[in-house]
């Protein structure tokens, strides 16, 4: 009898878990009435206004209120998620915060479809794109495409990149009036920006220029079966015979030896914020020059390892070396914990510092908004809400009221000492316009303090601030959107005039092409002639 009511269960489940999916894929897919698109665009102006600490800091209300009804007006027959996406991001991109961004829903797989593409192979994903002078280009590859590299992308299938970056910039969003983010995401994330576009896709056609030549290649997505059918033909042999290969089997000491280098690798991989898909890792220290004096550190984001660990080591080497120079390389870091850049700036000043300010909110609970969103699971909200007398005293905690205004105490925000192994000597730091949020914040406190010499281009993030802490993830009713919403106004005590813009280099060097070819770094190479001539 309890077999028989299990296997009812299993049944009912995945039954009801087919249907779900059906009923998610018509509702992403079909054309959605006016009336339901109108309510739409009501829902998410309604949800950034209740939410949203500054809203109105780079574009009026005015202006902001006309946007919306533009929209709504605009708007006057039936469209599916997709087009209607296009159309609500160019309006909340006006908005000016790089954190507020929606997310498109995709269509939902079956069990048999996400086993499939768990196991597929596509070699697009092995190409890295930069927008450099106009042009889209190849600067990196994975596999066998490396004869790609610095090949300009003029097509994909049978638009040109010209046209499809000029749809892009329409909806990528950027601090206040910034423009070298655009750039930068326009190139790196290419392909996802197509795939916003267009959908998920297993084949494409790239058009490729290199020098005088034009040429078209073919990428199409390999999966499981075709992959374990082209291994298994590479390892036959003309003789009928199988070869087994016997393991040899290890003594115990060979085992412990491997244990040991398992576990000190494993250690490694944490502090150094190991990235399994780009076999590569997020904190890295070297030492270059003449005499390897200078000590580059390059941070690719504040997200994941053991940050403490690995500066304490990196700013003790720094010190027994006496490095004469430290150049702090922030290109493409998107950003991450406060608390890390926090730390990192302890070795960066020799004097108290307040890393951010307390950040403006417009709840005293933003916290438990967050988990009670429309996004959340219904056995996530009861669990949130049987812990909510705990969540709710601990933000009411957090919260403080100032000048009619309500603020949340950041761990960053409380006065720091500089650590005492804390960097001494002249430091460069390199950006881009994809050095955005937290690396923002720190490049502001460094420039603030006028702590470093900056080289390369503008930042992404706003030197006056951003809307980024905590997120509440609404989902729009029925065109199923995901808006997500920052609800900290995050800032440090620095200040420029205009408001809107990063921080900008004292030294610009914009890369080419050509740099990429010949494997330079233009932005390094200036730093260190700078070093040298000072010596």
């Amino acid at each position: 009898m309890t077999r028989k009511l299990l296997l009812i269960t299993l049944i009912t489940t995945l039954f009801t878990s087919c249907a779900s999916i059906e009923k998610h894929n018509l509702q992403v897919t079909k054309l959605h009435p006016v009336a339901d698109l109108h309510e739409d665009i009501n829902k998410v102006y309604t949800q950034l206004k209740r939410h949203h600490p500054h809203l109105y800091q780079f574009t009026s209300k005015e202006t902001l209120d006309f946007k919306f009804d533009s929209l709504k007006t605009a708007i006057n027959r039936p469209m599916d998620s997709r087009t209607f996406y296009k159309q609500l991001a160019a309006v909340t991109k006006q908005i000016g915060q790089g954190h507020m961004s929606l997310r498109l829903p995709e269509k939902r797989l079956f069990k048999k479809e996400r086993k499939a593409l768990k196991g597929s192979k596509f070699d697009i994903d092995n190409l890295d794109y930069e927008y450099l002078n106009g042009k889209l280009w190849v600067v990196n590859a994975r596999g066998k495409d490396s004869i790609l590299i610095g090949s300009e992308v003029v097509k994909v299938n049978e638009e040109t990149t010209q046209e499809l970056i000029k749809k892009y910039k329409k909806i990528i969003r950027s601090d206040g009036y910034n423009k070298t983010r655009q750039n930068r995401v326009v190139g790196r994330w290419f392909m996802e920006y197509y795939t916003i576009y267009k959908g998920r896709f297993d084949s494409i056609t790239l058009t490729f220029k290199n020098s005088d030549s034009v040429f078209v290649k073919k990428y199409r997505r390999i999966f499981k079966p075709e992959l374990t059918k082209v291994k298994s033909d590479s390892t036959k042999t003309s003789s009928t015979k199988i070869v087994k290969t016997l393991k040899t089997k290890l003594t115990k000491e060979e085992k412990r030896v491997k244990k040991t280098q398992r576990k000190a690798l494993k250690k490694r991989n944490r502090k150094y914020g190991y990235i399994a898909s780009r076999k590569e890792y997020t904190r890295n220290l070297n030492f270059v020059g003449k005499d390897s004096s200078v000590a580059v550190l390059k941070i690719r984001g504040f997200t994941n390892g053991k940050y403490k660990e690995f500066y304490a080591e990196t700013f003790a080497e720094i010190d027994k070396r006496d490095s004469k120079a430290l150049v702090i390389d922030l290109r493409d870091n998107g950003g991450g914990r406060l608390n890390e850049i926090t730390d990192l700036y302890t070795y960066l000043t020799n004097k108290n510092f307040k890393m951010v300010n307390y950040g403006e909110v417009n709840s005293r609970t933003p916290t438990f908004k967050v988990l009670m969103s429309n996004t959340r699971s219904i056995g996530s909200k009861i669990f949130s809400g049987i812990l909510s007398p705990i969540i709710i005293t601990h933000n009411l905690l957090k919260t403080t009221r100032k000048d009619g205004k309500l603020y949340y105490k950041f761990s960053a925000s409380k006065e720091k000492e500089p650590n005492p192994l804390h960097y001494k000597g002249p430091i460069y730091v390199i950006t881009n316009g994809n050095s955005f949020s937290a690396s923002s914040v720190l490049s502001t406190q460094l420039h603030g303090n006028k702590r470093a010499t900056f080289v390369g281009e503008e930042t992404g993030g706003a030197y006056n601030g951003t809307v980024a802490g905590q997120f509440k993830i609404y989902e729009l009713p029925n065109t199923k959107i995901r808006a997500r919403i920052g609800l900290m106004y995050i800032d440090t005590p620095f200040k420029v005039n205009p408001d809107g813009y990063g921080v900008k280099p004292d030294v610009k060097i914009l890369p080419t092409i050509q740099d990429r070819l010949e494997k330079r770094d233009p932005e390094l190479e200036w730093v260190l002639k700078d070093i040298e001539s000072k010596k």
